[in-house]
């Protein structure tokens, strides 16, 4: 049986299978196909294979250099604005389409997660989340990545200070609702790879974790690094509304109590891309399955 997005089962060995193709039938995890295939495809490429593991030891270097050169500079000497289009410029002319869809689908696969926390969390009303849907590389030049991250926490800062304002927890709602969590596909423009844009995803994300760490002030770079680390805390918020721990076990970055060292900071954002799309997926499987039990529902009435 033949799969679209590149991923062939009718080229299949049994003494050769392709691990890539493994993990694309897999459906251990509620990944979206385009999704996994694009992050599939960017393992499998020549920057991923070759370029990535040349380059590592000298980025770690450099992102040392930058932690202690910031911890040392005023907080007031960063330049964020630049950063930003530092990287749109460098997504725009050198990562592949595939790295750039899953930069974009992110930043709308993680608006609807807190808006679907934020419909069911009864009684509280998030005022200061500014919801990130970018339509195309030009629409990160406005601080989006910084917007994200604080996002996250103003988040889970307004959040609980209304629950424990009211001395209340999250509890599954009389009725979920689903509406922040949207199918199909977001609504994405960009355009198809030319000769020069070759570098994956997570190449590109190794490549910008020093200038991140430089650019951005010592306290802004911490807070980014520890973000990821609020996966587990948001997927703990779905489970409480769902009443079902399943989302807890599908996140790998574990919670922000113990902080991980800002040094392991760009492979854990392959993580925390990872666990967005996988707490979405979810959503969206039960979202379908409440769906189809609604229609049933319905067909019996009449």
């Amino acid at each position: 049986m033949a799969y679209d997005l590149g991923f062939d089962v009718a080229h299949h060995r049994i003494d050769d299978p392709d691990p890539a193709l493994a993990v694309y039938l897999d459906r251990s995890l509620p990944l979206c196909d385009e999704a996994k295939a694009s992050l599939l495809r960017g393992q499998k490429s020549w920057s991923h294979r070759y370029l990535r593991p040349v380059i590592i030891p000298f980025i770690r270097g450099f992102l040392l250099i930058a932690i202690l050169l910031r911890s040392v500079l005023p907080a007031r000497l960063k330049a964020v604005r630049f950063l930003h289009e530092l990287i749109y410029w460098g997504l725009r002319v050198f990562a592949t389409r595939d790295a750039c869809l899953l930069i974009l689908r992110h930043f709308h696969l993680g608006s609807q997660i807190l808006g679907f926390i934020g419909d069911n969390a009864k009684g509280v009303e998030i005022k200061s989340v500014k919801p990130l849907r970018p339509t195309c590389l030009e629409d990160l030049r406005g601080d989006t990545f910084l917007i994200h991250d604080l996002n996250l926490f103003n988040f889970v800062i307004e959040l609980n200070d209304q629950l424990r304002s009211r001395d209340a927890i999250l509890h599954p709602p009389g009725r979920i609702n689903y509406s922040a969590i949207l199918e199909g596909p977001p609504d994405i423009n960009l355009k198809a790879d030319r000769w020069h844009n070759v570098i994956d995803l997570e190449t590109a994300i190794e490549i910008y974790t020093p200038l991140y760490a430089f650019f951005l002030s010592d306290r802004d770079f911490e807070r980014a690094a520890h973000s990821l680390q609020l996966d587990e805390t948001i997927a703990a918020y779905v489970a409480q509304i769902l009443g079902d721990p399943t989302p807890v076990a599908v996140v790998s970055n574990r919670h922000p109590t113990l902080p991980e060292s800002r040094l392991s900071a760009a492979r854990r954002l392959m993580h925390h891309g990872l666990d967005a799309e996988s707490l979405h997926g979810h959503l969206l499987k039960l979202k379908r399955q409440y769906g189809e039990m609604s229609q049933t529902r319905l067909v019996a009435m009449n």
